[in-house]
């Protein structure tokens, strides 16, 4: 007998499978999207919130990296540090050097120019106990004159460029075969160990490098401790320098810290509606089969055999459609995480194990509770109750809003389709949150997407000032370094003369500013801050006020938010930097949106500094700000203004950051899924909807309904609804923007000027009110062409 009854319930499992196939198509459908968008959404909120912890583990970075002197610390010397008090894991030593590279001129200079010092370490593979590299392009050194350069390293040169070694005997110099990343950023490049003492020039002290990780290293107090008993371990002066795992994560925590909000913003939306839809779903497929459940119930199926049917019946497409939405997820998330991992520069991102068994376990929970409520109903009810149950909505409801309705002049089909929804109240509330949350997303989204536009061009400056042009080797560490026969470089004056003559010969220029940048110590902080100093009217240069004004003369500074916040002054307060020895009262008149240096820095006119006596040679501009006329293309206009000015010159485009790109793509992903989430379930309504209404179908497409006044009623059926929630959604997505940018730019350490979030402009705040019709229109399409294309006999049998 159990067997007959386990057999029974499969049989009718499967029998309301075959008879709903939309039906289950929507439950798979809606449940696989639901579980991509929790996967993503978790996925990412995870991994943005410690990213660098992933990595590291991943990568087994070291607590400590150590530059030693060989010459004064033997290898058995080096080999007793790996068992020290507290080591639990070392590597090395690579031997190391530091090279100055040549760097080809301009074509037709015949010379080179030397670039900024760069570190390589001699290491025969990229993997090992620890710092294991990362190659993200090309291959490993196998020749001796072959480096693999740091993605960190800021040089620039790609695979297959030619690097000359200044004072190399070798001509040929080094080959770029690879870019690797290195967690601990150990290295700004790696060659064979072999090809280390050729690179090292006469004299020099012979280094190494050597990794260690420790048991106790999880603060900068005992990183210290521990780099101390390592310096204690060696002999006096043979530890040269050691550097912290905790200083890069610092660096890194902090760049990651603004993708955490919006993230999460998405996360809780996507939680929200998916729950949300797999309840009305998976419900809603349990409220249509009441008839059949009566049916059952006539035939001899217990209550507990009418909830195993339904629960079967629903479980079966939700599993299948959670196992492929953890897939999704995952395959979503790799190309975002890939992105997002080359942004923050902490090697490879992945959705850890436990968010797919979460998620799939709660989705599957979810769906079987939403499928057993319902059932659990309608097994208590009597056959003939289930039956009458499962017909039409229950007498009475909806007829006032008919009423109403028709009186209005607007097509019959039109009025019957708004007044539908009135029918069914609950439903009618769960698919009008949906829709709701839907439009929430978009008018966030929107907000969003443009507010970090704007950040993007007020941090880069791309649109102020495409084209800057300085000196080369106005910064000191830059040299030409060509044939004898070349004429020597011209005096810094002379190079300032040609560059304004150049930039005012130039038709597309429209603002240029010379700008020096250089140090002062500020009373109340440690260290050097960055000083930038404008010569001329530099307001127009895009550094975005938040408060306060861009100073008009000397004596006034403006500052970041952080400097603010740091230093714990305000705008009207007098602060005093000392430049070239000598201090100088400045007042702070503006707050500017800056996040370089960790938003610490001051900006303020050359004659302020110069009030030190010694301005004139501190203040040699080394960069100017090109402002350019409306239409002139930025390329062009550096491709003249370098052959105006010939070698000699740095000239540059500003680019933005790729950080937004990977936020921007992040925003249309989860907007688009969650839409889709919410389009669903807007379908799954309206099926639900049409199977209810089959014979009143019948009825109106045998009194002379067309096709196409069927799909207007059917369409209509939600429409009312998605325009309300489309206009309700508007304030809420712009609230939602309102508070979670603030929290974003606070990550960051900075405030945001009030241009950023009032982003919103009449004809968009039109088009977002109807996000929800479009939404629930997109919805109710398929099922309203099948509605108009059932035949009018088909339509009155299935009653």
């Amino acid at each position: 007998m159990r067997r007959w009854r386990a057999g029974a319930v499969a049989r009718a499992a499967r029998g309301g499978l075959a008879r709903r196939r939309v039906q289950t198509l929507v439950i798979g459908l809606v449940v696989l999207i639901s579980t991509a968008t929790c996967v993503l959404a978790l996925g990412l909120v995870v991994d943005s919130n410690s990213p660098f912890d992933a990595a590291f583990a991943a990568q087994r970075g070291a607590h400590l990296v150590a530059t030693v002197d060989s010459g004064q610390a033997t290898a058995a010397q080096l080999q007793a540090t790996r068992r020290l008090p507290g080591v639990t894991a070392s590597s090395g030593p690579f031997p190391e050097v530091t090279i100055t590279p040549l760097v080809p001129g301009p074509p037709g200079s015949g010379g080179q120019f030397t670039a900024p010092p760069i570190t390589l370490v001699g290491r025969a593979t990229p993997g090992g106990p620890l710092d294991d590299l990362t190659l993200e392009q090309g291959h490993w050194p196998q020749r001796p004159d072959e480096v693999v350069l740091s993605r960190d390293a800021q040089i620039g040169f790609p695979l297959g460029s030619r690097i000359g070694v200044s004072g190399r005997p070798r001509s040929s110099g080094l080959v770029v075969v690879g870019i690797a990343s290195s967690i601990d950023q150990s290295a700004d490049g790696w060659v064979l160990p072999s090809e280390i003492a050729a690179l090292r020039a006469p004299g020099t002290p012979t280094t190494a490098q050597m990794l260690y990780r420790f048991s106790s290293a999880g603060s900068a107090a005992a990183v210290s401790a521990d780099a101390a008993t390592l310096g204690r371990a060696l002999p006096p002066g043979a530890l040269i320098a050691t550097q912290s795992y905790l200083a890069i994560k610092l660096q890194q925590d902090s760049g990651i810290a603004p993708i955490v909000p919006f993230v999460v913003a998405f996360g809780i939306i996507g939680l929200v509606l998916s729950a949300l839809i797999v309840v009305n779903v998976v419900g809603g497929a349990v409220a249509a089969g009441y008839r059949r459940i009566g049916v059952l119930k006539s035939i001899g199926f217990t209550p507990g055999q009418v909830v195993a049917t339904y629960a079967g019946q629903v479980m079966l497409p939700a599993l299948i459609g959670c196992l492929a939405g953890v897939v999704l997820g995952n395959v979503l998330a790799v190309p975002l995480l890939a992105q997002t991992a080359s942004v923050y520069r902490v090697g490879t991102l992945a959705v850890p194990g436990w968010v797919d068994a979460a998620v799939a376990v709660a989705i599957c929970c979810l769906a079987g509770l939403a499928a057993v409520a319902p059932a659990v109903r309608a097994g208590r009810l009597s056959a003939t109750a289930a039956i009458a149950t499962g017909r039409a909505p229950m007498a009475g409801r909806g007829y006032l809003a008919h009423r109403l309705l028709g009186r209005l002049r607007l097509p019959r089909p039109v009025t019957i389709g708004l007044a539908a929804p009135f029918a069914r109240p609950a439903r009618t509330a769960v698919t009008l949150t949906a829709i709701l949350l839907g439009a929430v997303t978009v008018t966030f989204a929107v907000g969003l997407g443009a507010s970090l536009n704007r950040v993007d061009y007020g941090l880069s400056h791309t649109r102020s000032e495409p084209v800057s042009v300085s000196p080369a080797g106005s910064s000191g560490d830059v040299k030409h370094i060509g044939p004898a026969a070349a004429p020597p470089p011209p005096s810094p004056a002379a190079q300032q003369r040609a560059i304004v003559a150049a930039l005012r010969a130039q038709p597309g220029t429209l603002h240029y500013a010379a700008e020096s940048d250089v140090s002062a110590k500020v009373a109340g902080l440690p260290g050097q801050v960055p000083v930038t100093a404008f010569r001329g009217n530099a307001s127009w240069t895009g550094y975005d006020i938040i408060s306060g004004r861009w100073y008009t003369g000397p004596g006034q500074v403006d500052v970041p938010t952080n400097f603010l916040t740091v230093t714990g002054k305000a705008i009207g307060d007098t602060i005093t930097i000392t430049f070239a020895g000598r201090p100088i009262p400045v007042r702070i008149v503006g707050e500017v949106f800056d996040t370089r240096n960790s938003g610490i820095g001051l900006f303020t006119d050359w004659q302020t500094l110069a009030r030190a006596g010694h301005g004139a040679f501190a203040l040699v501009p080394g960069t100017y700000d090109v402002a350019l006329r409306p239409g002139t293309d930025p390329a062009a206009y550096a491709a003249a203004l370098g052959h105006a000015l010939g070698r000699g010159y740095a000239i540059s485009l500003n680019s933005n950051d790729p950080f937004f790109l990977t936020l921007l793509g992040l925003i249309g992903v989860l907007t688009l899924l969650l839409a889709v989430v919410a389009g669903l379930g807007v379908l799954n309504t309206v099926v639900l909807h049409t199977r209810e209404r089959v014979h009143d179908l019948g009825i109106f497409k045998a009194v002379g309904m067309t096709p196409r006044q069927t799909i207007t009623m059917v369409i209509c059926w939600v429409a009312g609804i998605g325009l309300v929630a489309g206009v309700v959604a508007v304030p809420v997505g712009m609230a939602v923007h309102r508070y979670v940018l603030p929290v974003m730019a606070h990550a960051a350490a900075t405030d945001i000027p009030a241009s950023y979030l009032n982003v919103y402009g009449p004809a968009e705040l039109v088009l977002l009110a109807l996000a929800g019709l479009v939404i629930a229109v997109a919805g109710a399409m398929l099922p309203a062409s099948w509605a108009a294309g059932s035949r009018t006999a088909t339509a009155l049998r299935a009653e």
